[in-house]
């Protein structure tokens, strides 16, 4: 539902899903909350088997009194954007705080695309090895969250992608293509349509390859700006 940013403890999110996120942390804290206050009525017994066990090396003071207070989940909406009041008391100030800011965002879309391409090249991977032949010429088994995990992926990609890397896109599209009307069972059944994934996923896989191998030199440009009459690297 989120996205990295580089600030611990920050993340990115679309501002049309904050009151689902809101909704699901009210229950993760509902269902920590419960587990506290069953640990906390086993808390004495827990203590007193401890003591036990331990016999003279029992330090009550290992122990706090009691657990209320101790388990928390907390979150918030800060605002990542230049005060407002610098434009008007040190315009020079907010511009460099803006600069930064924008910095920042920049460096969460790299982040992001990372991310992104590492991890739709783990699946598709992962599945075109799944479609190879076995050692003796047989079929492989593969499960069918191998198939699953690749069109969850497309979805999250799709709802999640902050500034849509061209290339990244583009094989994205073409994945989705091979696996369009695709089920499972049906590519374990069928010898041609199996070969036929595969090729399709291996030409993606390539192309992923290459285009993970090239991300540290494409963050390197991204900022270089080329002059009309120029060339560029």
């Amino acid at each position: 539902m989120s996205l990295p940013y580089p600030e611990p403890g920050v993340r990115l999110l679309r501002q049309d899903e904050v009151e689902r996120f809101d909704q699901q942390m009210r229950r993760f804290k509902a269902e920590l909350d419960a587990a506290a206050a069953v640990l906390d009525g086993e808390f004495a017994q827990m203590k007193s088997a401890a003591r036990e066990r331990l016999g003279r090396l029992y330090d009550p003071a290992d122990y706090p009194p009691a657990l209320a207070g101790l388990f928390a989940v907390e979150w918030d909406y800060p605002s990542v954007d230049p005060p407002q009041y610098l434009l008007s008391l040190n315009p020079q100030l907010y511009e460099q705080e803006r600069r930064r800011v924008a910095g920042r965002f920049d460096e969460a879309v790299r982040l992001a695309e990372q991310a992104f391409t590492a991890e739709f090249a783990r699946l598709v991977s992962h599945l075109t090895e799944r479609l190879a032949a076995g050692p003796d010429g047989g079929r492989k088994v593969f499960r069918d969250t191998a198939v699953t995990n690749l069109r969850q992926f497309f979805e999250r990609f799709r709802h999640l992608s902050v500034r849509g890397d061209a290339e990244l896109d583009r094989l994205v599209d073409a994945a989705q293509r091979a696996l369009s009307g695709v089920e499972p069972q049906a590519v374990r059944d069928g010898q041609a349509l199996r070969q036929h994934v595969r090729s399709q996923l291996a030409a993606v896989q390539g192309q992923l390859d290459q285009l993970l191998v090239e991300q540290p030199r494409r963050r390197v440009l991204r900022g270089q700006v080329v002059r009309p009459g120029e060339r560029g690297p």
